[in-house]
């Protein structure tokens, strides 16, 4: 597996872009400049048809940080292309809009759209203002899925801050098909400015995974196939004081049938 990782904290949150082929497989450390981030996660299974598109799971945690322990920027933007052997399955399973997640708090996030979550995790955002110690905001993370238009698929990531004063952070997170050479899905996730531009996350967990039932049929949320023992990934995350920080990634998988 290469060293270089574009992961940029995706404020947990671009994690999900990546939900069909960027879960690594073992902790990778990227820095340039000031800025340090340390991913480290699993997919589940790893062993997967060669010629057929089967479930999988991501579990995915990040943290981000500075060599001198100042307060890091924060993610603007993230684009990641992945694997032409994972896919996303959205045909059938209920949605979720931003409209309905907006303004509210975790657990009336959870009742406005239950039936369309397709992963949950945890994230903490460090919140700093003008001559003021930092103070670090803890909030669950919930994935929904947005549905399918033209072509383009979208997930919801939100998250619920009560300090410095309660307000909910929904990241959209755009997804379109791609032919690229090994690429076939290309994701774009616009983060939202937290606390007025004083707010950046610092770590995250997340889990993906939804199975469900379209049409009498079992179906699932997350799909991948492994015909040469790898999938891969790349991609660039774009921080507040200009930071890009771009590579890829090369993941093993072991191929079946």
């Amino acid at each position: 597996m290469r060293k270089r990782l574009i992961t940029t904290m995706a404020v947990a949150v671009a994690l999900a872009v990546t939900a069909t082929s960027l879960a690594v497989a073992k902790k990778i450390v990227v820095q340039q400049g000031n800025l340090r981030l340390t991913v480290d996660g699993t997919f589940s299974p790893q062993k997967l048809p060669k010629s057929t598109l089967a479930p999988i799971t991501l579990d995915v945690k990040g943290k981000v940080e500075t060599l001198d322990g100042k307060h890091p920027p924060a993610l603007r933007e993230f684009v990641v292309e992945t694997d032409k052997n994972g896919a996303l399955n959205a045909k059938g399973l209920p949605t979720c809009s931003a409209a309905k997640l907006n303004s509210q708090d975790t657990k009336n996030a959870e009742k406005a759209c239950p039936n369309a979550i397709v992963g949950s995790g945890k994230t903490d955002v460090e919140i700093e203002f003008a001559e003021q110690p930092p103070i670090v905001a803890h909030s669950k993370l919930l994935a929904f899925n947005g549905g399918v238009k033209g072509g383009t698929t979208t997930i919801f990531i939100h998250a619920f801050l009560t300090v410095p004063v309660p307000a909910a952070v929904v990241t959209t997170v755009k997804i379109t098909k791609v032919h690229n050479g090994r690429y076939g899905l290309k994701s774009v996730a616009s983060v939202p400015v937290i606390a007025g531009g004083a707010g950046s996350p610092i770590n995250f967990s997340l889990k993906l995974h939804r199975d469900f039932t379209y049409k009498g049929k079992k179906q699932s949320y997350f799909l991948a196939k492994c015909p040469d023992g790898h999938l891969n990934a790349k991609g660039s995350g774009i921080f507040s004081d200009s930071t890009k920080l771009v590579g890829s990634v090369v993941l093993p998988c072991t191929p079946k049938g």
